[in-house]
């Protein structure tokens, strides 16, 4: 996909000599014949102010600049320009590259369409890239397979159910010979479906390590049940997290199937190499580039492009974030108008956070002027 709003054919200004006040904000209001709002389909921008924005001095622009040069990786000519400019401050200093922000771009505060309390406040979760040890062969200890898309997925919308898939011969034969690798855990499994990539250690016929990546490539268009919300609601347990879920299946292993159905959706894979600079960058988004640690969000396209330049704050007991991000991906639980997901990175340490976070947000897309 190309870029959204960020595709404005609107000249850039050059870098000139600083705009901001001490507080990094502009010493004047936005100027007078900018829209106070805009409609989009999920949602409403209202006009805002650079001094709006929290924690603007602090941010480290620079960070975000790896994952605007991967954005810009999808330009085309009506966003030819900005994206030159973009390129052409790589590497400067932070201030030199806010400075170029607060003069090229104005901020609009995303809302949300209904008549809600806060408006403006929505939900911030977090994803990662999970690394998990596999088996190319099913074997003792390896027998839960990850699939690549079967032939007959288009065929049949919405395909079978995750137990439709175990119990019905017809939906196995169509996934016959699709099996990627395997997992030693049916829990890492639903959490690889869940987070739609992952990396994946395999051990060679000649002893050697090789780690893979398998990457989206479809689903079988069910909708996404939480198991941990199931095991709440059902009274079961008061620990959702994934080694909450892992310590109660070891309770009552009878009960696994029972809980993975719980969850009909079902994710399809295809393997990447990781080689060279492969093995540096995230995953692909929706937007079709490589994802960065703590710069690439996922959004409901409907309330902000992929490729739209936001503005992030949310402060709550897990993390304190007030940076500059790209919507570069997508979701099917990313619903709404203040709604995103975080991408932190990849390993346990990343899962970790992914799996705590859950806390109030505000969101500024910014648009050239």
């Amino acid at each position: 996909m190309v870029l959204g709003l960020v595709s404005c054919g609107t000249p850039v200004k050059p870098v000139g000599p600083p705009a901001a006040t001490e507080s990094g904000a502009p010493p004047t209001p936005p100027p007078s014949n900018l829209p106070t709002s805009l409609i989009k389909n999920k949602s409403r921008w209202v006009l805002a102010s650079w001094g709006d924005l929290p924690g603007l001095k602090a941010d480290g622009f620079q960070e975000a600049w790896a994952a605007w040069l991967q954005s810009c990786l999808r330009a085309n000519a009506s966003n030819k320009a900005l994206c030159e400019n973009v390129k052409r401050l790589e590497g400067q200093t932070t201030d030199v590259q806010r400075e170029w922000l607060i003069q090229n771009f104005q901020p609009y505060r995303v809302e949300s369409l209904s008549a809600a309390a806060s408006p403006a406040v929505g939900l911030l979760t977090a994803y990662y890239e999970p690394v998990l040890e596999a088996s190319r062969h099913a074997k003792p200890g390896f027998d839960v397979p990850l699939y690549g898309p079967p032939q007959n997925l288009a065929s049949r919308s919405p395909w079978y159910t995750r137990e439709e898939i175990s119990r019905l011969p017809a939906a196995q034969a169509a996934l016959k010979g699709k099996e990627i690798a395997f997992l030693s855990d049916p829990v890492d499994a639903m959490v690889l479906h869940i987070q739609g990539s992952g990396r994946l250690w395999l051990t060679q016929a000649d002893g050697s390590r090789k780690q893979i990546r398998l990457a989206f490539a479809g689903t079988n268009d069910h909708p996404y049940q939480s198991i941990g919300r199931w095991l709440l609601d059902q009274n079961l347990t008061k620990d959702a997290t994934w080694s909450g879920i892992k310590a109660w299946l070891a309770q009552n292993p009878r009960r696994t199937q029972e809980l993975l159905w719980r969850n009909p959706r079902v994710v399809f894979f295809k393997e990447e190499s990781l080689t060279g600079k492969e093995a540096l960058l995230g995953p692909k988004g929706a937007q079709g580039v490589p994802l960065t640690p703590g710069r690439s969000i996922a959004v409901d396209p409907g309330s902000i492009p992929y490729g739209t330049p936001v503005w992030l704050s949310s402060n709550g007991p897990q993390t304190q974030l007030n940076r500059l991000v790209l919507a570069q991906d997508t979701g099917s639980a990313i619903q709404g108008a203040v709604r995103a997901d975080f991408f932190v990175g990849t390993g346990d340490a990343a899962g970790d956070l992914a799996g705590r976070l859950k806390q109030d947000m505000k969101a500024w897309v910014l648009l050239p002027r």
